[in-house]
């Protein structure tokens, strides 16, 4: 058997062994997202809560992203398009002032809700696997639907602001129930109740939405993938090695210490890779286009 490949960039006349079914997933359409959210409500925790009533400032801390809950629905009237509703659940941070220049930690659930349309083609095949589980409407409708996919970062927590019970800003959509598995993510519970010291935040938002569906693909295949690296234990002990000794094979971590600008160029790295053919005793080298 001739030597085997490892993914990557083919060069030289190595052979394709065969032509292979993939099954993978082809996306239809995506958008992407900056948002700036205003005033966003935030529910805090019981105890947060009355750290609020108390206080007289805020300042913003961080926010994290919990969980997206996606739902897709054909639009009427427009074939092969689809609503992509989102809502984003955030763990909202901040701190107030308890008196005598000391700072306390607050903590608070808030939502936004976002829709986007993308096409989605239309499929008429329903989809079944083995991890489908027991029959339920939810599950059955959704057999041929495209998949809606969202990657998002953390969001920037820009602002933050403390309002009397009688003020309200942003949105006038309350929440009115906490889902359960976010509630246990604070440990405490959450007020919902309007007739309190309110706090709102004020988030930027990165997100990219996308509809995929099932697709078969003909691919061509060199080898089977065998991994590189060797990860076998040396003797029965399993011993680590010597973190010195691994230690002298850093390399000295000089951006650290001086960081790049946009204005400051450093070398820079070529994906070209050569192709050496000794058949008829000439090397053949291209410094300047990609194999």
């Amino acid at each position: 058997m001739s030597e085997r490949v490892t993914p990557g960039p083919i060069c030289g006349d190595m052979p394709i062994r065969e032509a292979v079914c993939s099954h993978t997933k082809k996306v239809f359409d995506s958008c992407r997202c900056k948002e700036c959210i205003q005033d966003l409500r935030v529910y805090l925790t019981r105890q947060s809560q009355e750290l609020l009533e108390r206080s007289s400032s805020v300042k913003p801390r961080r926010a994290e992203l919990l969980w997206v809950d996606i739902d897709v629905q054909p639009v009427d009237f427009n074939r092969g398009f689809f609503n992509v509703d989102a809502r984003y659940f955030y763990k909202i941070f901040a701190e107030v002032s308890a008196g005598c220049g000391r700072m306390q930690d607050l903590c608070g659930l808030a939502y936004f809700d976002k829709r986007a349309i993308l096409y989605g083609s239309e499929g008429s095949a329903r989809i079944f696997t083995s991890m489908s589980g027991s029959p339920n409407p939810k599950t059955i409708e959704s057999t041929n639907k495209p998949e809606a996919v969202i990657e998002t970062l953390d969001p920037l927590l820009l602002s933050v602001k403390m309002v009397e019970p009688e003020c309200r800003c942003g949105c006038c959509c309350d929440l009115t129930e906490v889902p359960e598995s976010l509630g246990c993510m604070f440990g405490d519970d959450i007020v919902l109740d309007n007739k309190v010291k309110k706090l709102y935040a004020t988030l930027g938002q990165f997100s990219l939405v996308r509809l995929e569906r099932d697709i078969q693909l003909l691919m061509p295949a060199y080898d089977i993938c065998m991994p590189a690296k060797d990860c076998s234990c040396c003797n029965d002990s399993c011993e680590p090695e010597d973190p010195c000794r691994m230690f002298e094979r850093f390399d000295f971590p000089v951006d650290e210490f001086f960081p790049r600008d946009n204005n400051r160029t450093g070398g820079q790295s070529s994906s070209c890779c050569c192709c050496d053919n000794d058949k008829d005793g000439e090397k053949q080298r291209d410094q300047r286009k990609h194999c």
